[in-house]
């Protein structure tokens, strides 16, 4: 080490370490940082659109959002200037299969990096490659999805990758004003002083509780500041590990201390569905005879249960299969015929059941349509016919689960399957509804009294 190393060091504040450091007028507040708005955002709510509209210049908003802005300031959220309602246009994002943006020509799925298009007379978006090599080059100025004329001047740039000025959260208008719409419904909650109160000690909810219990008052109100009610857990429905609320309670405090272990609830489908040890059959009276299904209730109940359920409901009544593949499979189950519609009895698609055991092999097999795993709605197959080993087999997903098979027509063989139409369907044997679980008293259990923070909660029958 050098000598006099640390001569320099003074005991006090010198004038240069003042004028640098210390002393003298401080520079300006640098800018905000960059903060990037996605494609997908409305620039107002800066939250995913649902009814995506633009500007001519390529800003995109929801027009749930956009509306009440317009009619009490009337000028742009994104840079204050005047704007016109009337100016707006609806955009028409496509899709694909797993509920992405993507371009409806190219098939590429729009992320932040995409140059995404617009075009104004049609609203519809794609992929500027595409528009460019088969518009612009081309010189074709017609919608690639409508075929209507547009001009150059009507090809509106939503996202330009080079040109992210207008995506930055920190330039926005009303980000920069704090400008904001009330909702009349939050403004109504503010009434309350209940609203106020993020984090409230034991007794205050204890009595809060009480009060909420006897409220009269907004019916609407006092349904939202209830505490849920807890599912009862019983010797059937409990599970084999506990609800996570005593170590919850201990790392956070935002949470009631907790020192007891509770089971868990398993949902009562799962119980019921274990009860279930017989097959399921069904009558479809086509147009060309009656149709013998038997279904692998025991196996995949779920799926057995919304065929079952919708058969009782009527759903399948008057509806047609309108897909047919000769000497392969039939399709049916959309009461719109097109193949697009139908919904489960439960309103949303639901998980799939596989087994090993249960394939596409033989003729007359069931099994569900539809568009990826877990998306199985009212759809379904049958195979037509049996292909030997010897003979290549067009080939099924396997996302398409088995579920039952069909016997027989009863009145003949099975012919002409796309002209069948299904009059009336006939339950003759329902197990996921048969099958029930014991009594409220035959459910009851003994719990033994744990310790202060002891293990889970002893079951004894």
């Amino acid at each position: 080490m050098g000598k006099r190393q640390h001569q320099k060091d003074k005991m006090y504040i010198t004038c240069a370490e003042y004028t640098h450091f210390y002393g003298g007028k401080k520079p300006d507040i640098p800018q905000t940082n960059f903060r990037r708005l996605p494609f997908d955002h409305c620039s107002l709510s800066l939250q995913p659109f649902a009814y995506p509209v633009c500007t001519p210049e390529g800003i995109v908003f929801d027009l749930l959002n956009i509306v009440p802005w317009l009619k009490k300031y009337g000028t742009n959220p994104s840079n204050g200037e005047k704007l016109d309602g009337r100016s707006l246009i609806k955009l028409n994002f496509a899709k694909n299969s797993e509920g992405k943006y993507h371009c409806p020509v190219l098939f590429t799925v729009f992320t932040n990096n995409s140059h995404i298009v617009a075009i104004k007379t049609t609203g519809n978006v794609y992929a500027h490659e595409a528009v460019e090599q088969l518009n612009i080059k081309a010189k074709n100025f017609r919608d690639l999805l409508t075929d209507e004329p547009f001009s150059r001047q009507d090809i509106i740039t939503l996202q330009d990758p080079t040109n992210l000025d207008k995506f930055n959260v920190s330039n926005f208008f009303h980000v920069k004003n704090n400008m904001k719409i009330v909702d009349p419904d939050e403004e109504k909650a503010k009434q309350d002083p209940s609203y106020y109160l993020k984090n409230t000690n034991t007794e205050t909810r204890e009595t809060l509780q009480e009060l909420y219990k006897a409220f009269q008052g907004d019916e609407v109100l006092a349904a939202t500041m209830r505490v849920p009610e807890k599912t009862k857990v019983d010797k059937l429905n409990a599970a084999h590990y506990s609800t996570g609320k005593v170590s919850a309670s201990f790392t956070s405090t935002a949470m009631v201390p907790e020192t007891t272990h509770e089971a868990a609830a398993i949902d009562e489908d799962v119980l019921r569905y274990q009860f279930v040890k017989k097959k399921g059959y069904v009558r479809l009276h086509t147009s060309h005879g009656d149709l013998n299904l038997e279904l692998h209730c025991d196996l995949t109940p779920k799926t057995c249960e919304n065929f079952i359920k919708l058969c009782k409901k009527q759903y399948y009544d008057g509806t047609v299969f309108h897909r047919s593949i000769r000497n392969f499979v039939i399709q049916g189950g959309d009461p719109t015929g097109t193949g697009t519609g139908g919904e489960s009895y439960w309103g949303k698609p639901f998980k799939d059941e596989f087994w090993p055991n249960l394939s596409h092999t033989g003729r007359g097999i069931l099994s569900m349509a539809n568009s990826g795993p877990n998306t199985n709605k009212s759809q379904f197959l049958s195979l037509v016919w049996h292909f030997p080993l010897c003979l290549r087999k067009p080939h099924l997903p396997h996302s398409m689960q088995v579920w039952g098979s069909c016997r027989r027509l009863a009145s003949g063989p099975l012919v002409s399957p796309w002209r069948l139409c299904v009059d009336v369907s006939t339950a003759f044997l329902r197990p996921p509804a048969s099958a029930s679980l014991p009594s409220a008293p035959a459910r009851t259990w003994t719990r033994s009294t744990p310790s202060l923070g002891g293990s889970l909660e002893a079951l004894t029958h």
